[in-house]
């Protein structure tokens, strides 16, 4: 099967391990040339030699997601070598802490926690999202959580409210162009984010966690739950996933 992804360029966040490699490798078996990120080039290194058995191109960059200037600079030289991105993976994350003393959460947990899920997403859609708009092609899935109701984990959880909601505004004004804005979960997975207790293997996320990348119907502001697709082929989970609609906002 070729895909709408072959011979493209994809830019996948925090793509050293977990979720991010398993897109990665995914993403290469698709003939997707790819930007992998982390925040030292030494933690890709193995997986560009993996991706790159792929036949695709493939090369890394870092950035402290917290660190606005780092992640400008990542952008820049991206821009630099001339790399057009088409495809966006917003998939770097950090949860700080676990605090059952909920009520005395430091400040500190939501200010990095916005940082690095919010804010540094944000700065990369508003800069790639607009150029793959001129080209007439981008396919941009942010990855969210379905954490709730635990306050323990309110610094995580709220980062990624905030994700959840510039996407599915941000979707509104992309509709029936040929660039797309998603949100991806990819559940409750052993990672090192997730835990050894996780019920799901990290490797159930594929396809689900890149099918935003495959829809092609000009359709923004989903959900896609990686494990709803758990099992599918490739063309299932793309079938599947264009049935879907966004769902409204109810306040």
């Amino acid at each position: 099967m070729t895909t709408i992804a072959a011979g493209k360029w994809a830019l996948i966040t925090g793509a050293s391990r977990g979720v991010g490699a398993q897109t990665a490798i995914f993403m290469a078996k698709q003939g997707c040339n790819l930007i992998l990120h982390s925040r030292n080039l030494a933690h890709t290194k193995a997986l560009e030699e993996e991706v790159r058995a792929c036949g695709v191109q493939v090369y890394s960059v870092q950035a402290e997601l917290e660190r606005l200037d780092e992640v400008e600079a990542m952008l820049d030289e991206i821009e630099a070598r001339g790399t057009q991105v088409d495809i966006l993976f917003n998939n770097a994350a950090v949860q700080i802490a676990y605090r059952t003393d909920y009520f005395h959460t430091p400040i500190e947990d939501y200010e990095r926690s916005f940082r690095i899920n919010f804010i540094a997403p944000a700065v990369i859609c508003n800069r790639l999202i607009p150029k793959m708009l001129e080209r007439g092609f981008g396919r941009v899935i942010n990855t969210t959580s379905g954490i709730r109701n635990e306050p323990e984990q309110s610094g995580y959880a709220a980062s990624k409210a905030a994700l959840d909601k510039f996407t599915k505004d941000l979707a509104s004004r992309l509709e029936g162009t040929d660039v797309t804005l998603n949100l991806t979960d990819p559940g409750w997975c052993r990672t090192d984010l997730g835990g050894p207790h996780a019920p799901n293997a990290v490797e159930s996320v594929i396809p689900g966690i890149a099918v935003g990348a495959f829809i092609d119907d000009r359709k923004s502001g989903r959900f896609f739950h990686a494990q709803h697709f758990t099992g599918m082929t490739l063309e299932e989970a793309i079938a599947e996933a264009e049935t879907m609609e966004a769902s409204p906002y109810t306040i």
